[in-house]
């Protein structure tokens, strides 16, 4: 049964995680993109630490060490990579947004070689970061007489907010906390969600008052809030435990599938050409910087596979 169980969280994961995209692209019609974020980690942050105050015995950070892996991950990995993948997607296709943002496990590695000098990409390691930018670019196609255009800012802002997300995943790996991963993420999504409140007073547009009220605005928002947010990072952790950081890693795309299948069936999206390959060459760009350890994995994937068939 358990063995069941694992495939059915991973395949869980992906829909909500990969749908997600397209509940933001659906909800950017009815909320200003900032103030959608923000109301999306209110409700999120609410849902996750009532469930670290009942699972957990250490609800609340106590230390300052505790407190500064909050710090990071509510500027870096809540406030920074969805203040900008919500503003970029305004003009970009769910399923594009989802491939950029597979880069993130690319960019985690290249931030881990910067900050620990101990480790160094060989060679095929640097191909591998190559190919991921590459892929991005394909993705962005830039047109050198109109390096501004809409599609071009878009991508590099759901880029950066990639990139935010892989800082702030190694800076949390070499910070000295030991809080319980549920009260990380329930604190992380407060201040997340208080940051990007404030941002979005500062920026024209994003009044409370934008915002159309309707029954799919707050579907899209209760969606993000609860199956995409809370419910998804539950099983992210469980299968973080279980599978380890290799194997749910491969997750980031499976996502791009799920969100441009959904993307096709409810919002008419089309999957060009240059989508299809900037996630294929991304995807090669991961397989190479991580050839060692996925090498080293086979054996437990084989096995792992055969087990579940």
């Amino acid at each position: 049964m358990s063995r069941y169980r694992t495939v059915a969280s991973f395949l869980l994961l992906a829909v909500a995680w990969g749908t997600a995209f397209v509940a933001i692209r659906a909800g950017l019609e009815y909320f200003p993109p900032v103030l959608f974020a923000a109301l999306r980690y209110d409700l999120a942050a609410a849902f996750m630490l009532a469930y670290a105050a009942y699972a957990t015995d250490r609800p609340v950070p106590r230390t300052r060490e505790e407190w500064l892996a909050v710090g990071i991950g509510g500027t870096l990995l809540i406030a920074a990579y969805h203040a900008f993948l919500f503003v970029g997607q305004q003009s970009v296709t769910s399923a594009m947004a989802a491939v950029i943002v597979s880069l993130s496990p690319v960019l985690t590695t290249a931030f881990a070689r910067v900050l620990l000098p101990s480790e160094r990409l060989a060679p095929a390691g640097l191909l591998g970061m190559a190919l991921g930018l590459a892929g991005v670019a394909i993705l962005s196609r830039p047109d050198p007489g109109n390096v501004l255009s809409a599609d071009v800012i878009a991508t590099g802002l759901i880029l950066a907010g990639a990139a935010a997300f892989a800082l702030g995943s190694v800076l949390l790996r070499r910070a000295e906390a030991e809080l319980p991963i549920e009260t990380l993420e329930g604190w992380s999504m407060a201040l997340g969600a208080l940051l990007m409140h404030a941002l979005s007073v500062w920026m024209p547009g994003e009044a409370f008052a934008a915002v159309e009220w309707s029954s799919e605005a707050v579907l899209a928002l209760a969606y993000l809030a609860v199956v995409s947010s809370a419910v998804g990072f539950l099983l992210y952790f469980d299968l973080l435990e279980r599978l380890g950081p290799i194997e749910i890693n491969l997750v980031s795309y499976v996502v791009p599938v799920v969100t441009a299948i959904a993307g096709w069936l409810l919002l008419a999206e089309a999957l060009d050409p240059a989508t299809i390959g900037g996630f294929l060459i991304i995807f090669v760009g991961f397989c190479l910087i991580k050839r060692r350890q996925l090498v080293a994995e086979l054996p437990a994937m084989r096995a792992a596979i055969t087990d579940r068939l």
